[in-house]
């Protein structure tokens, strides 16, 4: 039986996580410990601490084939993966039996990876990169870790996939444990909450006393914070039961932060009901980094891997700033990797060497994005013809489409405003930057619009 490399370990969890969804891979493959490997019979052990998360793995398949798959990608061999449930204290005794002190794998005890948490020490304010897409969202997360069910409650974080809602959760429930130590914190996923739920209601032998331990839970704490509340759109159950959770909280003031990745108007298969309470007091949207903010957060992270910010690091850091706009997660992961990929083949981290490595990252990005992509796109969007917005009509149905492509273009492409202006019509470049202001300043009043720029420039991408 051998060990298990942590740094190998994080590579197999940063390969897996790219299959999955955030919160799949925060709930069932983030708390995986790995124990030792056995060579001649091809075996990596894992271990969870929660018998119904070890279960998981057993009846989802695909689980197990994203987990081997990783593991063969990094170990270069095949081994079949053993997950069985284990106490904390029986996970430190195996470490501790087969490992000298210098080899064992980080493991904090502090990590509050237990049932009543779930909180990851890794997200906290302090790492948390503040720009002109988050900055409000970001203030209302610590005046509520600051003073929980004062002002702003119920909280609702949203915006889309990767952005840093999760990290605000997480650091909003470590910040309260910190300074106000005697509330109960309880940080869920609605998958996990669901999960729980299901569970309750499949077990025919105790099915009452374990709903009645499931609604004691969550209706006990001082602070909940749900992560991706949309996983619940469309579960009757799961809807009916979070409502009266929210309700029982509410009405003894306790406070309560959801995430999602849209606003509660766009949660369309949502009990109205729960869309309301939503509604009912703050919410904050997350936008996707300008490119300053990007470099900050790359340079962020590379100072939590140890490097030296050098001169060739930062030109790494500026091209994947460049190329990965929408999405803090995958941001972070393309550094990582090439961080990971040049440690393996003690490679020095230049330009060079991250295009050979980022390959998918940047062919799916290398396309020409031109006046009449987004022209094409908006058109689609809003069911308009492209000599219609080409048009010298002022109807609002015209016109409005017309500002939002323009804004796109200076967004997206590399035009002036006098050449957007004359793919637009033959219009003046002060038309444009009107529309580009308009658009810009709405975008921060209008949910609905900002929404609606963030999927066009997805699409586009």
């Amino acid at each position: 039986m051998e060990s298990i490399n942590n740094l190998k370990w994080r590579d197999v969890l940063e390969l897996a996580s790219k299959e999955l969804t955030d919160v799949s891979y925060r709930t069932w493959f983030l708390p995986l410990v790995p124990l030792k490997m056995d060579d001649e019979k091809g075996i990596m052990y894992l271990a969870l601490t929660e018998t119904f998360k070890a279960n998981m793995f057993s009846k989802n398949p695909r689980y197990t084939d994203i987990l081997e798959t990783a593991i063969k990608e990094v170990f270069r061999k095949n081994y079949h993966i053993n997950i069985t449930h284990k106490t904390e204290d029986e996970i430190k005794e195996i470490l501790e039996g087969k490992k000298s002190k210098a080899a064992e794998p980080s493991i904090d005890e502090d990590n509050p990876y237990r049932e009543e948490y779930y909180l990851n020490p890794k997200f906290n304010f302090d790492n948390f990169i503040i720009g002109p897409n988050n900055e409000y969202a970001h203030a209302v997360a610590l005046a509520v870790a600051d003073n929980p069910s004062t002002a702003y409650n119920p909280l609702y974080i949203y915006g889309g996939s990767g952005l840093g809602k999760t990290h605000l959760m997480h650091a909003i429930g470590q910040h309260i444990m910190r300074t106000n130590p005697s509330l109960r914190v309880l940080y869920v996923s609605s998958e996990m909450f669901t999960s729980e739920l299901v569970q309750a209601f499949q077990d025919p032998v105790n099915k009452n006393s374990r709903l009645n331990a499931f609604k004691t839970k969550y209706r006990s704490v001082d602070v909940l914070l749900i992560d991706d509340i949309q996983f619940i759109e469309g579960k009757e159950q799961t809807q009916t039961e979070f409502f009266h959770t929210f309700n029982t909280l509410y009405g003894l003031n306790k406070q309560i932060v959801i995430s999602s990745d849209r606003h509660p108007n766009k949660l369309r298969d949502l009990d109205e009901r729960l869309t309301s309470r939503f509604q009912s007091n703050i919410m904050a949207d997350i936008q996707p980094p300008d490119f300053e903010t990007r470099v900050a957060i790359l340079r962020k992270k590379a100072e939590e891997e140890g490097l030296v910010v050098d001169e060739d690091l930062l030109e790494v850091i500026d091209i994947i700033a460049e190329k990965v706009k929408f999405n803090i997660r995958e941001l972070e992961s393309a550094l990582l990797r090439v961080i990971s990929f040049a440690k393996f083949k003690n490679h020095p981290i230049t330009a060079k060497f991250a295009k050979e490595h980022l390959t998918d990252i940047f062919s799916r990005r290398d396309i020409d994005i031109s006046c009449e992509t987004v022209k094409k796109a908006v058109c689609k969007k809003y069911n308009i013809k492209i000599s219609d917005i080409e048009s010298k009509k002022r109807n609002r149905e015209f016109s409005y489409p017309r500002q939002i492509a323009m804004y796109l273009c200076r967004e997206l492409t590399d035009l002036s405003l006098p050449k957007i202006g004359e793919s637009f019509g033959g219009r003046d470049h002060t038309t444009v930057l009107h529309a580009c202001d308009k658009i810009k300043s709405q975008i921060k009043i209008d949910p609905s619009l900002s929404e609606d720029i963030k999927n066009l420039k997805e699409d586009i991408q």
